[in-house]
């Protein structure tokens, strides 16, 4: 049988979650950063983060499986979820399997962390240590994005169950009959949909490129260096050496 496991807000909210995490990841790692383009990664970074706030509102008020409280977090159960994958055993889950309930919800709090540290870092009160936590915590991050992938094709290799896809269309098939299907909840996910592009476009017509300044709900961010300022200030420094 072939029910809907996953509406549409939480198919949008994973590949959005995606895209912004591997784009932010991304800028941070190839760009230098005293550029003004690396202080896109943290406009990245906090659109995630505004994801990740509906995702965590959307996870108490949802359709069945976009639920927490459908999240399978026994430490026992992903044991013996782990045992099932290698051996090609075990049952089908309709929801979150303990391992991407564990991969989801991990995720989630590396992205609030992120996020937070991100702030403080970009408000000016972050030290060196809490940079250091910052670019392990996106370290991190990556790590459980691997082997979150890593699972989804061993899982897929071995039940034979394209749990990826599900990710896409929402369906699952060869579950019970007595599953039902979840509502589709079209009109949250446009709303949602929505409130997050017009977040963006709050930031990018907030974001200053000539310094790399954002101006954030009345305050003010530094998301680069001055690039501007730091030539006029070596350049007075260059005259005084004249003089």
């Amino acid at each position: 049988m072939t029910s809907r496991i996953y509406d549409l807000p939480t198919r949008i909210f994973h590949w959005l979650f995606a895209g912004s995490f591997l784009s932010a990841f991304t800028i941070a790692n190839t760009v230098d950063d005293e550029s003004t383009l690396f202080a896109y990664h943290m406009l990245a970074g906090l659109v995630m983060g505004f994801i990740v706030l509906w995702r965590i509102v959307w996870g108490f008020i949802g359709s069945s499986h976009a639920r927490f409280s459908d999240f399978s977090l026994n430490p026992k159960s992903l044991l013996q979820y782990g045992k099932c994958v290698l051996t090609g055993q075990g049952r089908l889950w309709a929801g979150h399997n303990p391992a991407s309930s564990w991969a989801a919800v991990t995720m989630l709090l590396l992205a609030l962390a992120l996020g937070v540290t991100g702030y403080l870092m970009a408000n000016g009160s972050a030290g060196e240590s809490l940079e250091d936590l910052h670019e392990l915590l996106a370290n991190a991050f990556i790590v459980v994005v691997v082997l979150h992938v890593a699972g989804v094709i061993l899982h897929t290799l071995q039940h034979k169950d394209a749990l990826g896809k599900s990710m896409v269309t929402g369906n699952k098939s060869g579950l019970p009959a007595s599953t039902p299907s979840v509502s589709s909840h079209p009109i949250v996910a446009i709303i949602a949909v929505l409130l997050t592009l017009s977040f963006a476009g709050y930031l990018l017509q907030n974001f200053d490129a000539s310094n790399g300044s954002l101006k954030l709900f009345g305050t003010t961010l530094q998301l680069s260096e001055n690039e501007a300022e730091d030539g006029e200030s070596g350049h007075g420094e260059t005259e005084h050496d004249d003089d």
